[in-house]
């Protein structure tokens, strides 16, 4: 059973098609990386797996639960941190997490344990019974995490987790994302930090006006891309590089006489190495040159 199963989702905002046609599947236990630029469709997609947004067209399953048929099961079982969440600025942290903790099925003695382990957890002990309003924006947001684990979530939803952070902060967030997977818990996070997708996500998708234009592991979506793009071959020999003549070769640079930049249809590294030997060449270093997940993205973003 996958954790989220998005079919055919479609939502549209007059003659604005928001989201258009998305079918994803979220495997369990891993963490997903949602991507797009402003307009995407993505907060549309986040919402509507809430419960919050009714699709025009489509379905959404989380942890096989219908979130519109039975949003309740679907709650109890989330938690979610939205981008621009607030906390209750009159209430102390404590209060906070206390008031988030009485939706659910915890006794006193659990509920007060659970709210200790998380203001633990996100620095916030030190000042349990300080009012929220006196908190930095960094704090806010780390307790607002809190707040989305409260109930101990199978799937977590986070939207742009670490806004606001300083360095310390967003590092203490992107170690929480990975204790939960090592819990076998799935967090589904959207960002445009894209090291953060890339050092975080075991699974990505990227959205572009509504449509998913890519989906995989960061090597699947590389791959799809060189496959699609083109590879770029960077080589170094002892002696002048003589001229290339390989049928899938796109164009050549030649930075020096003894290196080449080769753009070419497919991985040509096996005959590019058997065509240099047989021209009695010695290479000192042959590798393919990786885009980069912001190449990838940027590149995506812009293809119409």
């Amino acid at each position: 059973m996958y954790a989220i199963e998005i079919e055919n989702l479609t939502k549209m905002y007059g003659s604005l098609k928001a989201v258009d046609d998305l079918t994803l599947n979220v495997e369990k236990g891993i963490v997903f990386g949602f991507l797009g630029p402003n307009g995407a469709g993505k907060t549309t997609t986040i919402l509507s797996m809430l419960g919050l947004i009714i699709p025009d067209k489509g379905s959404i399953r989380i942890l096989g639960h219908d979130v519109l048929k039975e949003p309740i099961k679907v709650k109890k079982r989330i938690g979610f941190l939205p981008e621009n969440a607030t906390a209750y600025d009159e209430l102390t942290a404590w209060k906070n997490l206390e008031f988030f903790a009485n939706f659910y099925d915890f006794s006193k003695q659990e509920k007060e344990k659970r709210i200790e382990e998380l203001l633990k957890l996100v620095g916030l002990w030190d000042v349990k019974y300080r009012k929220v309003k006196t908190f930095s924006k960094g704090m806010k947001q780390r307790l607002l995490l809190a707040q989305a684990l409260i109930n101990d979530p199978e799937v977590l939803i986070l939207d742009e987790p670490t806004s606001g952070l300083d360095p310390e902060g967003a590092h203490l967030v992107k170690s929480i994302v990975k204790e939960e997977r090592e819990k076998g818990k799935t967090v589904f996070f959207s960002s445009h930090i894209l090291s953060e997708v890339e050092e975080l996500s075991d699974k990505v998708g990227i959205i572009v006006r509504g449509k998913l234009r890519a989906l995989g592991t960061l090597e699947e979506i590389k791959k799809q891309f060189m496959e699609l793009e083109g590879y770029e071959i960077k080589v170094e020999t002892k002696q002048e590089i003589p001229e290339i003549e390989l049928p899938e070769i796109i164009r050549i640079e030649y930075p020096t006489r003894n290196r080449a930049i080769i753009f070419a249809k497919a991985d040509i590294r096996e005959e590019l190495s058997e065509f240099l030997a047989d021209k009695g060449i010695t290479i000192v270093s042959l590798e393919i040159e990786e885009p980069s997940l912001e190449d990838i993205f940027l590149k995506t973003i812009y293809k119409r």
